[in-house]
């Protein structure tokens, strides 16, 4: 694994006990450029992760949490007259001069709050009044939703969905990890404990380097022969989408470069496609009447489609 990784991971453990390989596909989606959908119940760690990560990161932090109230001007800013010197002036809102910006239960909000939120995501910047101000570099966006207790809540439609890199679960910790998680709060707050092994600069150079890690052929193929066998499989009524195709492939190199490779191989498509994809495609009336998952789905997809052969 690569050293500054493993150290990132291993101060975050500090904190969240237990979920090493969740935490390792944050720092994979983070190091692609991506952001992060956190589906999970309440009260298992998700805050307290995005925090942990931000801080060894060392990226400027911001939270927002989401209430039916919070309006898009709280996102992007919005323009407030100056008497003194008889001009609007901007003010900048939650996502603005940040880093990694965690909002919490989106789907507790409005829709064009919801909007105004992604579209910062899309574009890496904010329009107001129209003045264009452009986010921090890098802007992540770590969101969480619950799937319990839905009265009220507004969904993230399927083309929302989509502008998440990956959607991820945390789950329940195992006994052991839970003995820890109370233990290390009998004192202090372990977040205190949390050192920053990289600052903004080495975050920029890190996912400058993954863009530069090699996908050959194969696997370029690979990836795409997996997303054309969705869109005709018995289990999806809608496969995966040209963006999905690449996502996979940012996902994939972000991986291998998390792995001390500087090349993809079969084994990190396989190891990424079902998080990039599952909130991506739609199952099939017959999938839906026979209880499957889409997890369950892309699985099937990927015991079809044949891996290439070699290291590459």
């Amino acid at each position: 694994m690569n050293t500054n990784v493993a150290k990132i991971v291993n101060e975050v453990e500090k904190v969240i006990s237990g979920k090493r390989e969740v935490v390792e596909k944050i720092l994979t989606a983070i190091l692609a450029g991506g952001h992060v959908l956190l589906d999970d119940i309440p009260g298992i760690g998700k805050t307290t992760m995005a925090v942990a990560i931000s801080r060894s990161l060392g990226l400027k932090f911001g939270r927002i949490q989401f209430t039916p109230d919070v309006t898009a001007s709280d996102i992007v800013g919005f323009s407030m007259y100056n008497k003194g010197r008889d001009a609007f002036e901007y003010k900048p809102g939650i996502a603005v001069g940040v880093n990694l910006l965690l909002g919490d239960e989106i789907n507790r909000t409005s829709s064009k709050t919801q909007s105004a939120l992604l579209e910062a995501m899309e574009e890496g910047q904010v329009t107001v009044d129209g003045g264009t101000h452009p986010l921090e570099n890098p802007f992540i966006v770590i969101a969480t939703q619950n799937n319990v207790g839905t009265a009220g809540t507004q969904m993230l439609p399927y083309a929302q969905l989509d502008r998440f890199l990956v959607k991820l679960s945390i789950g329940y910790p195992d006994l052991k990890s839970e003995i820890a998680v109370i233990q290390g709060r009998q004192g202090a707050n372990p977040l205190e404990n949390v050192e920053q092994i990289l600052g903004v600069d080495d975050v920029v150079k890190m996912q400058n380097e993954v863009a530069d890690v090699t996908v050959s052929e194969p696997i370029v193929s690979y990836i795409a022969r997996l997303s054309e066998a969705s869109r005709a499989h018995e289990l999806l009524e809608l496969g995966i989408s040209p963006r999905g195709s690449l996502f996979v492939n940012k996902m994939a190199k972000a991986r291998a470069y998390a792995a001390g490779r500087d090349f993809v191989i079969g084994e990190d498509v396989q190891g990424v496609f079902v998080d990039t994809c599952a909130h991506r495609v739609l199952l099939s009336p017959a999938a839906l009447a026979g209880k499957i998952t889409a997890t369950a789905a892309l699985l099937a997809l990927l015991n079809e489609v044949k891996v290439p052969d070699g290291k590459k």
